[in-house]
């Protein structure tokens, strides 16, 4: 395959999962929440261009929330410059909360919390009604072993969740791709990508559960695909009731 074809091949995916779950329709106003990572940034282009094709009108825009470490953010700036979108740039004390006042041993939850909290007013204030978050299939699979290994849960986040109290809906078209082709498409269309400077990088119990899905992964190869299509087609009469008592 070209890589033209291939980045086709890649774009069709993310199109699918947005019809798949009803992800966007004419007249939304979308905050793509920009990490600096290739994941936000790709998916940032691949809503501009689909936004290009598509025949009704939407609005997206990049939004980055800073965590109060210090990140150049000039190039994110500039790429959303270079594709005519706003870019909101906010600054937060989510880190000085979670690393300096609470000095969390297992901080990735409380930042977690705080991030989505702080993004969704965000949105709120710039006057869109979606979130969109660049997770992909990797991070989907990562997250349902993380819940049933740490937290004893059968769960996972959605492709596109509706939150009551804010009126927002949280979606994530990246989500039946695996991350090579994010990758891929990363290198291919030159997304700008920041190292991340948060202090628990790279140590996290999401870093053990990669390394275990990676290790899972060389004995079967189609692991991610199975647990997406467990998902699909999952059969709650099948799972336990709670007990009666």
């Amino acid at each position: 395959m070209t890589q033209k074809g291939s980045n086709n091949w890649i774009m069709s995916k993310i199109k699918k999962s947005m019809i798949d779950y009803e992800m966007v329709a004419e007249g939304d106003r979308i905050a793509v929440g920009l990490s600096g990572g290739k994941d936000s940034g790709v998916l940032l282009y691949a809503l501009e261009r689909i936004r290009r094709t598509v025949p009704f009108k939407f609005e997206i825009q990049g939004v980055f929330l800073d965590l109060g470490f210090g990140m150049d953010i000039s190039s994110l700036e500039s790429y959303c410059r270079k594709m005519d979108l706003p870019f909101t740039h906010k600054k937060t004390d989510i880190g000085e909360i979670v690393f300096d006042i609470r000095k969390e041993k297992n901080p990735c939850s409380l930042c977690s919390n705080l991030r989505r909290g702080a993004l969704n007013e965000l949105a709120l204030e710039l006057g869109c009604n979606k979130v969109a978050l660049g997770h992909h299939l990797d991070d989907l699979v990562e997250t349902f072993f993380l819940s049933l290994i740490y937290a004893g849960k059968l769960e996972t986040f959605s492709p596109n969740t509706y939150l009551d109290r804010t009126n927002l809906h949280v979606i994530r078209p990246l989500v039946y791709l695996e991350g090579e082709y994010i990758s891929q498409l990363a290198i291919t269309e030159k997304v700008p990508i920041i190292k991340n400077p948060c202090p628990a990088n790279g140590i996290t119990k999401r870093e053990e559960i990669k390394e275990l899905m990676a290790d899972l992964r060389e004995k079967y190869p189609d692991l991610r695909g199975k647990v997406l299509a467990a998902l699909k087609n999952s059969d709650a009469s099948k799972l336990w009731s709670k007990a009666l008592s």
